[in-house]
Formats: C-alpha cells, structure tokens, sequence
C-alpha cells in the first residue's frame, strides 16, 4: 500500500473522496497557551496571512488586513484580528495575547492539506494545545 510523506495510504484517501463530493473545506483552529508576544505582533499575523495562502496553494485576492482592538468586556481583551480573501474563499485569524488565545478559519473550495496549515501555525505561535475541526460545507451544492 502506497504511503504519503504523512503516512496515509493514498488508496484510502482515494476511497474516500470519491465518495464525497463538497463545495469546500472549513478548518477551525482553537490554539492555547500561544507565544504571547508572537500573538501581539502585527507584523506577524500580516506575514501569516500573507504566506499561509501560498503554502496551502490558494490565491491571495487581496492585501491582508491586520488590526489592533483594545477589547470592550472580559472576554474580549483585544488583540489582533487579520483577514485575507483568497480565490478559492478567506483566511481569518483572532489573537487574544494577554489569554494565549488564537482563533483561526481556513476556508476554502478547494481541498487542501490542514496538517501543513497546523503545523505552520504551531512554529509561528507556539501553542501549547489545539483544538481543530472540520467542517465539509455545501453538501448539497448543485452539480452541473
């Protein structure tokens, strides 16, 4: 059985999309215990909305937009909030420094590969914990 460089067999990946067909893949990151400096630096998150679109092969549409926001209750202390729209969809991330917190979506109607999306994320930010989840979208979009 043929492996790929992750160890999944390219057989059973195979299996399994073809019995699935979506409009897209949503990828939620839920990151804890962050680099907390790396989670307050805006050039940072610019860079990462910059890059991460190349990296999992999509098309950038747009500059990424990064700004600083002071927080209004305590749940929200602020931080940095980044947005890129891509081709194939948008990027979106939320950092909560004085929390460690990161929240992030990777939307798109293409397949990709959300192991180097989470890899990429924990060498920027460092999360100690992660939670992810997928979300196949548009089930029942229209086949032409």
């Amino acid at each position: 059985m043929a492996k790929s460089i992750y160890g999944i067999s390219q057989k059973n990946k195979k299996k399994e999309s073809s019995k699935t067909v979506t409009f897209g893949k949503h990828l939620t990151i839920d990151g804890y215990n962050c680099d907390q400096k790396a989670l307050d630096d805006m050039e940072l998150a610019f860079r990462v909305l910059e890059e991460l679109p190349k990296r999992i092969l999509m098309h950038p549409i747009t500059t990424p937009y990064v700004v600083r926001f002071a927080g209004n209750d305590k749940k929200d202390c602020g931080g940095l909030s980044g947005f890129v729209m891509i081709a194939e969809s948008h990027i979106s991330l939320h950092t909560f420094p004085a929390k460690g917190y990161l929240t992030m979506d990777v939307y798109s109607c293409t397949m990709f590969d959300e192991r180097i999306v989470l890899y990429y994320i924990k060498d920027v930010f460092r999360y100690k914990t992660l939670e992810k989840h997928i979300i196949k979208r548009g089930l029942k979009f229209p086949r032409f």
